[in-house]
């Protein structure tokens, strides 16, 4: 029997992945509902080759275009944030892979997760908001979380059959970025095309600026810490440049265990997917002996300091983690609008998380007040 599937973001670099897992494993896997913020063409394209029981376009003024198209395939249309939460909540499926950018991805994931529905998790942002509320939903339901991010799967991957136990530390590998090697100085000069231009990996606009500040390897931190339950000094991160190590374990008596590959989103969503097995896939393998040489670097949290903000977040726990995830997400979005420099965005996100009215065990309502507080904060700037 095939895999029933939500696919939330279905028109993000996730979720064109996803398809693309789902069109190679079409009798493993089966498409029930997806949903997209604003690309109405693409959602539409999609929906007329896998056939969902309903689709959800976020923005409303895209919502008669894609009804009508809907309605003539016979397709169910949600649309506005409480369709997408509605969408996120329907259990008739097996697992709803959340490929959702940013902060607004949060709450569907916990939707989900209170419906007793297994998440494939690309939106790490959600348990860095809301780990707590999670991981307590999780307790209560008996739901997982299959981590989609290529640094987490890695983890999970080598973290099978072995006893947690016996696990020393996670190593989390990143490729430094397209700044790994220009000088702090330059910084205040970076362009946004600079930005965006990551030499290994093809990703959305968002996630490409966090490379290049760092933001997502921070980010991943405090992700691993909610998802494997390790301390943060038991957290660390070593740069690698080609890519190719995705991740590491060591082990209490030395070993360490790695997952290698070439750098390709398909592999990690395929994983989740279809968890425990590894089915044959079409996508580039790895050649030993053309992917040359393969480098290690120590992070360097002066030119990169939203690494340590990450660090300090863990720390102070309760609101810190939301305020510099919720503060990264507005001051990206400026930069990408050319509003601030590349350099503003670390300072922004350690005043959001320094100023804000901190709270040890926020509600969802607090957290969204701190969504509106943080708006304004970055917006002052």
């Amino acid at each position: 029997m095939s895999r029933r599937i939500t696919i939330l973001g279905s028109t993000g670099s996730i979720g064109v992945n996803a398809l693309k897992v789902v069109a190679h494993l079409k009798d493993e896997l089966n498409i029930v509902y997806l949903s997209a913020n604003k690309n109405a063409n693409l959602l539409i394209e999609q929906a007329m080759k896998f056939k969902p029981s309903a689709v959800c376009i976020v923005d409303e003024d895209a919502y008669p275009k894609v009804k009508k198209a809907m309605t003539d395939l016979g397709i169910e249309t949600l649309t506005g944030r409480e369709g997408l939460l509605e969408l996120s909540a329907r259990n008739d499926v097996d697992i709803l892979l959340n490929g959702l950018v940013g902060a607004p991805g949060m709450e569907p994931t916990l939707k989900a997760i209170e419906a007793g529905i297994d998440v494939a998790l690309s939106n790490k942002e959600s348990l860095v908001m809301a780990g707590d509320i999670i991981k307590q939903s999780m307790k209560k339901t008996g739901a997982q979380l299959f981590p989609v991010d290529s640094e987490h799967s890695a983890i999970w991957q080598c973290m099978v059959g072995e006893n947690i136990d016996d696990i020393h530390r996670l190593v989390l590998t990143g490729s430094g970025g397209p700044f790994r090697t220009r000088s702090k100085e330059s910084f205040d000069k970076i362009k946004v095309e600079e930005a965006l231009n990551h030499p290994n990996w093809n990703m959305g606009q968002k996630i490409t600026i966090d490379s290049a500040t760092m933001m997502n390897k921070g980010l991943e931190v405090i992700e691993a810490y909610w998802l494997f339950g390790f301390k943060p000094d038991q957290i660390n991160i070593v740069i690698h440049p080609q890519s190719i190590i995705h991740s590491m374990i060591e082990m209490k008596d030395g070993a360490i265990k790695a997952q290698m590959g070439v750098p390709d989103m398909k592999v990690p969503i395929q994983y989740a997917l279809t968890y425990p097995r590894h089915l044959s896939a079409p996508w580039e393998q790895l050649d030993f002996f053309n992917c040359g040489d393969l480098t290690f670097e120590e992070p360097d949290l002066e030119k990169f300091p939203c690494i340590k903000l990450a660090f300090d977040s863990l720390e102070k726990m309760g609101t810190s983690g939301a305020a510099l995830n919720l503060a990264n997400d507005y001051s990206v979005v400026r930069f990408l609008n050319g509003e601030i420099k590349f350099s503003d965005i670390p300072k922004i996100n350690e005043s959001s998380m320094v100023n804000h009215a901190w709270i040890e065990h926020p509600s969802l309502e607090e957290l969204n007040y701190l969504d509106s507080w943080v708006k304004n904060h970055v917006d002052s700037f």
